[in-house]
């Protein structure tokens, strides 16, 4: 896949035109240099793509040259679960971490899904196992089970209704009875439990698991900070920070919600209470809007790389091809399909 200087040089201002606008650093943004070293790769992971009939999903958080250079779709996990859905091409490549990929694979259990990253984790994911999610209904018999999508294949399987940030509040409120499981975030799980109170359908949440490595270090001090040194600023978070974070913030979303609001925003100025990928994305895609981010980067999805994409693409290794057992599938899947069913 050798490709000409020409068509390097031709790769890498395509790219910089996208990224010319896009933090590589905190103090730096892409170079024209980075791009030229990013355009072997891309070229040769498109051209391997098409080759392959492959199609690849990055998550927002994963890299800008990911995200830009090589992906057909990006977007957050609900996005990416639909696109996953809907593909016809015979290798989903999902640039992203292994719940993610696990999902996708349950949905389109005849497809090869590889992912660059191998068993990258999740703090979320892996708090939490089946057998956990089995004794904790045992204590609860009768109250439905919602898990968030930031789950194992195990979790999923155990409860009635697979959720997203983006639609977990509006699927809680629809569920019957006036108590509900949520695994396996604990700071979302208080953040539903407010939320619809405020809806006027108040429910019990009984909630176990962990919290986002990124997302559970935002404090109030941080969204005070941010209105001390930016007067007027706009500031987003993510439902999976503390309660006492978002009561403060002018927006609470998902990944694709804090796109959203800020594309339909007349302001131009935003703190952004979120994985650093997402902060890329709305730089490239708003370079007339500033933004701010104290902290936060994933380290798991971040091991995407292009370099592992295109070796994921022309050989992968056992780890990084993604097989769920067909009973398990069928019984996580039900899960994923009610929530596809009450997200309409």
């Amino acid at each position: 896949m050798s490709h000409t200087q020409q068509q390097i040089q031709a790769e890498a201002h395509r790219l910089y035109g996208l990224l010319a606008n896009v933090s590589k650093t905190k103090t730096a943004k892409w170079t024209l240099e980075d791009c030229l070293a990013a355009a072997p790769y891309t070229l040769a992971i498109n051209q391997a793509k098409q080759e392959k009939n492959a199609v690849i999903l990055a998550h927002s958080y994963t890299t800008p040259d990911i995200v830009y250079g090589v992906a057909d779709f990006r977007g957050d996990s609900f996005q990416l679960a639909q696109q996953a859905q809907k593909s016809n091409a015979d290798i989903i490549l999902f640039a992203g971490v292994w719940f993610m990929a696990q999902t996708a694979k349950i949905i389109n259990p005849q497809k090869q899904v590889i992912i660059p990253a191998g068993h990258a984790g999740c703090t979320l994911a892996d708090s939490m196992t089946g057998e956990d999610v089995q004794k904790l209904r045992a204590k609860h018999p009768g109250v439905a089970a919602l898990c968030y999508i930031n789950s194992s294949a195990e979790v999923k399987a155990q409860c009635d209704v697979c959720v997203t940030s983006g639609n977990v509040f509006n699927i809680a409120q629809k569920m019957p009875g006036t108590e509900l499981i949520f695994v396996p975030d604990m700071l979302m799980a208080q953040n539903i439990e407010i939320e619809l109170k405020k809806r006027g359908t108040p429910k019990k949440i009984i909630a176990s698991g962990g919290s986002c490595c990124v997302h559970d270090k935002y404090r109030p001090e941080h969204v005070e900070q941010l209105r001390a040194q930016y007067p007027g600023i706009v500031v987003l978070a993510h439902p999976e920070c503390a309660p006492e974070v978002c009561a403060l913030c002018d927006y609470v979303g998902s990944t694709k919600g804090m796109a959203d609001f800020v594309a339909q925003s007349s302001h131009t100025q935003f703190g952004l209470l979120t994985e650093g990928g997402l902060v890329n994305r709305l730089e490239a895609e708003h370079p007339d809007k500033q933004f701010v981010w104290p902290f936060g980067t994933c380290s798991y999805m971040k091991k995407n790389t292009l370099i592992n994409t295109l070796q994921a693409l022309l050989d992968p290794r056992p780890d990084q091809v993604v097989q769920v057992e067909p009973a398990l599938a069928q019984a996580a899947q039900k899960s994923i399909q009610k929530m596809f069913e009450l997200a309409l």
